[in-house]
């Protein structure tokens, strides 16, 4: 029997695991190299390699003609847990736009994707990341020192920020950050949640088939789990244990597209999280007759203008 050629696990348009092992991903952009963008924002990117151990590295965005200190946004890219980088094309040039529109120094984290690395390990390389970015807020410079944060970041001004998978991600790097004992060490403005993946037993689909290839994803990227209301999946189930009231933000801006299978999971975590006993303030936006993250494939359309202008608002907000 060729277990090469059987298939083990199928969620295609995102990955397929065969009964070797062999995993197929599709759907991936082109990746590009770090370096300063010859388009219409200039800005300057480059890869820092913080934990050679594990390889893991993070992309920074630095805009060009940029004057003081910058807010730092640190963003982390979407793709189901399975596929994605911050080197990817479309993440590439929707941070260059992001960087030289809110003047604004970016942090883009390069997770471990499942299955080779399940869940938690995208949450874990994420903190690792995150807290990597806080540590340039103590004076003295160590081996992990990088210019670019110490030299033009306000770590007064930090932003959590993710898309999709990504999205999920940002969440729990805040609610990491409201529960670690003294803080992170620096202040964490807001944290923006866009098209983002979650679900829950309550909110998912219907039972059929959407709820079944829902769950067995979830399964898929996060073995061992106890299902949809898993605290990485349903940040406010019961064994949760009320973890999003420690969101460690002062606002919190969900962004939802009407047409996006992910739409009402948005509204509900909105709505969830107003209820939760978070403090801050929290907003929603909508974009109206759009799917899930169109605004990286035509950013050039009304509601994608729309999207980065509520999102610009958002991160210049004091």
């Amino acid at each position: 029997m060729d277990v090469d050629g059987e298939v083990e696990h199928d969620f295609f348009p995102f990955i397929r695991q065969y009964k070797s092992g062999r995993v197929v991903r599709f759907g991936a952009a082109e990746t590009v190299p770090a370096g300063t963008d010859a388009g219409r924002t200039g800005v300057s990117s480059k890869d820092v390699v913080i934990d050679p151990s594990s390889g893991l590295w993070v992309r920074l965005y630095l805009p060009a003609g940029h004057q003081g200190k910058l807010p730092v946004v640190v963003y982390f890219h979407g793709g189901a847990f399975v596929i994605g980088s911050t080197a990817h094309r479309p993440t590439q040039e929707y941070l260059n736009s992001l960087a030289a529109d809110a003047g604004a120094l970016i942090v883009s984290p390069e997770y471990r994707l499942a299955p080779e690395h399940p869940l938690p390990t995208a949450h874990d390389d994420s903190w690792q990341s995150l807290r990597w970015v806080a540590s340039h807020a103590a004076a003295a410079a160590g081996p992990e020192y990088e210019p670019w944060i110490a030299e033009h970041g306000d770590l007064s001004r930090v932003f959590l920020a993710g898309v999709s998978a990504g999205g999920n991600i940002a969440h729990h790097m805040a609610v990491r950050a409201g529960g670690e004992r003294g803080g992170l060490g620096v202040r964490v403005r807001g944290l923006l949640v866009i098209h983002a993946y979650f679900n829950a037993e309550a909110a998912a689909s219907p039972a059929g088939v959407m709820r079944e290839r829902a769950e067995a994803l979830w399964r898929f990227v996060c073995p061992g789990t106890t299902g949809l209301d898993d605290p990485l999946c349903n940040p406010f189930s019961e064994a949760a244990g009320g973890g999003a009231a420690r969101v460690a933000a002062e606002r919190v801006l969900v962004c939802v597209a009407e047409k996006d299978t992910l739409r009402d999971r948005g509204v509900w975590y909105y709505e969830n999280l107003k209820g939760s006993g978070y403090r801050g303030e929290v907003e929603l936006h909508e974009s109206v007759g759009e799917g899930h993250v169109f605004h990286y494939s035509r950013p050039g359309c009304e509601q994608a203008k729309a999207l980065h202008a509520r999102v610009l608002s958002f991160l210049r907000q004091d």
